[in-house]
This record gives C-alpha cells, structure tokens and sequence, in this order.
C-alpha cells in the first residue's frame, strides 16, 4: 500500500478552481503522465470542481499522487454534503441534467478515469473517486484476494501527516496496520514512519508480536497508538491486537462487532503482555479503522450498498460525516474477496 496521505482542497467558491487545478498538476507533473494523460487530467478537474461549486454544500477535493514504478497514478475523491442523487446512474447518461448545463460531465469524467465510482444517496450527499493510471489498461497479473484503501489527512493547517496506514497481502495471511502518531506534525510523521518500516521487514503475520516489534523500533521517538489486524486465509479469521485510541470494527449482516485495543503508548510503555484477540469471519464484511481524528458514531449499515463499492467511497463517506479537523484523521477500510 502507498503510504502518501492525500492533500485536502476546499472546493465551495469558483475563485478557488484555478489555484486547485495549479496544485494538482504540480502534483501530477511529477508521475509519468504524457500530455494526452495532462489534458484529460484538467478536463476531469474542471468536471469535478464546477459540480462541487453548482451542486453541493461543503464541497472537498482530496488528490494522492501514487508514484508505484510500474503504473505511477492519481486519485481524486470529491465528496460534498449536498442534498446527493436519487437515481445516481442516470446522472451519467449525456444529456441528463439538474442545473441547466449541458448534461455532460459525469459521463466525460467516467470516460476519461481509469477508474471510476460514483456513490450517491438523498440528503446523504456524493462521493466521485477518479483514478488515473499511467498505463491504463494495465492489469494486475493474479487478482488480489482482499483490497486495503485508506484516506490519510493532515490537520488543518499541517503539510504532514501524522497518521499512516500500512498492508501486507500474501498467500496465507492479510495484515492491515493503522498508526497514529502522538500530537500532529513533523515529530508525529517520524513515529508513524518508524513503525512502518517495521512493518516492512519480513515478520511472521502475528499482531502482537508485530506491535511488539514497533515498540522496540520506536523507543525514542514521541510515540505513537496503533492497531494491527491479520486475517488468516486458511482459516477465515480475524486476530487483533492494539494499544491506545485506534477505532476498530467489523460491519456485516449480522452487525457491526468491535474490537477494544489495550492502554498505552508504543514506544513508551505498553502493557507486559500484549493479548491477541480472535474474531469471526462472514461473507461481504468490511474491517474498518479510524484514528482519534474523527468522530466514533459512524456505522457503515447507514449507507445502502456500500460493500458493493470500492473501499475508498466508505473511507471517503466516512472521513466527510466525521472528520474533526483537529487532529491528523486516516481511515482504512478492507474488503476480502
């Protein structure tokens, strides 16, 4: 998983337009894109800002530039608390318009993305995620077996991320990891990076002794409160093991379940014995993780749907209904397949 968190752009007044497409294509014009891939880039721009500015109330746009070297990309998620859509595929057709325009601009974003989601539910507002590939046609070789997607936010104000998230997928085992470090700001960027470079090293997939191991790894930084979650394909279950305020839950038909982390600060003091906990498994759950950043009373049941979507539209939803903006806010979520 790209461990870059996303730049947020306000998008409520059409004098902001110019200054966001100029930020966002500095940061395209560091991937690989050719000019063709730049020109559908500001039409996809220009499409999203003018419906965030026509349509919506509290309208935000949060773009990543994902440097992988073998199919660099940029996302944008537009997310706004307007009054949404009724009938959100109807929207795509040509033509098909609510505010006078031409009816054109979601079917020309949905043309021009190499990837595309709308989600859209009455008085709930709309979320569009784009992604454009620099190759974009390009396939994964084997189909994953579960999808991680996290949202990673700075607090208002900071140009660093506190927070970040980290994913591990072989053929026994998933591991998902969410770190917040303490406070905001540069000091709290270095003790989530340190605990991800842990994670990064060849570790059997066991969640306490993973957090154990970024303990180590982090004495002497400020320290920092993380979750980590490790599903065994073999046997269809979850383990968890935490310290300090990371939000943990699973949602599916029978419920949402939670998972109560232990007290302390990883890289300080933690408890002597660090205790996995084992959770079931059922068809179509989602596993969701939220830092301190945002509010708890989120339930992803309120959101008709939802599991057929990409991970990044709850994370998006979830990030716009909840987000404090006080602090660093992140959010994962993981769907298994």
């Amino acid at each position: 998983m790209n461990n870059t968190s996303h730049r947020s752009f306000i998008a409520t007044d059409r004098s902001y337009g110019a200054g966001i497409k100029r930020e966002v294509r500095l940061m395209a014009s560091r991937l690989r894109f050719n000019e063709k891939k730049m020109g559908e880039l500001d039409i996809i721009l220009a499409e999203l800002l003018s419906n965030l500015v026509k349509y919506a109330t509290d309208g935000e746009l949060l773009v990543k530039a994902i440097t992988d070297p073998n199919n660099a990309s940029l996302e944008l998620i537009s997310v706004d608390n307007g009054p949404g859509m009724i009938d959100a595929n109807r929207m795509l057709l040509d033509g098909v318009s609510t505010g006078g325009s031409l009816g054109q601009g979601l079917g020309a974003i949905k043309r021009l993305a190499s990837e595309f989601h709308l989600y859209s539910q009455p008085t709930l507002g709309t979320v569009v995620l784009v992604r454009l590939y620099e190759n974009r046609n390009k396939a994964d070789a084997t189909p994953p077996r579960a999808e991680v997607r996290c949202i990673c936010v700075p607090k208002d104000g900071e140009t660093v991320c506190g927070d970040a998230c980290y994913s591990k997928q072989t053929n026994s085992a998933l591991t998902v990891f969410l770190g917040d470090g303490l406070g905001h700001g540069v000091l709290a960027q270095r003790a989530v990076e340190q605990a991800i470079r842990t994670l990064e090293q060849d570790m059997a997939p066991s969640p306490n002794a993973l957090i154990t191991a970024i303990h180590k790894a982090s004495v002497g930084t400020r320290g920092l409160v993380g979750t980590c979650a490790v599903f065994d394909f073999t046997n269809r279950k979850w383990k968890f093991c935490g310290v300090g305020n990371i939000v943990t839950r699973l949602s599916g038909s029978l419920g949402m379940k939670g998972y109560m982390p232990q007290n302390g600060i990883i890289g300080h003091n933690i408890p002597t014995r660090l205790v996995d906990q084992e959770m079931p498994y059922e068809r179509n759950q989602l596993l969701v993780l939220t830092s301190d950043g945002l509010n708890t009373r989120w339930n992803p049941a309120r959101y008709p749907g939802i599991g057929n979507y990409d991970p990044s539209i709850l994370a998006a939803i979830i990030y716009k209904e909840y987000a404090r903006h006080t602090d660093d806010m992140s959010v994962v979520v993981s769907k298994l397949y």
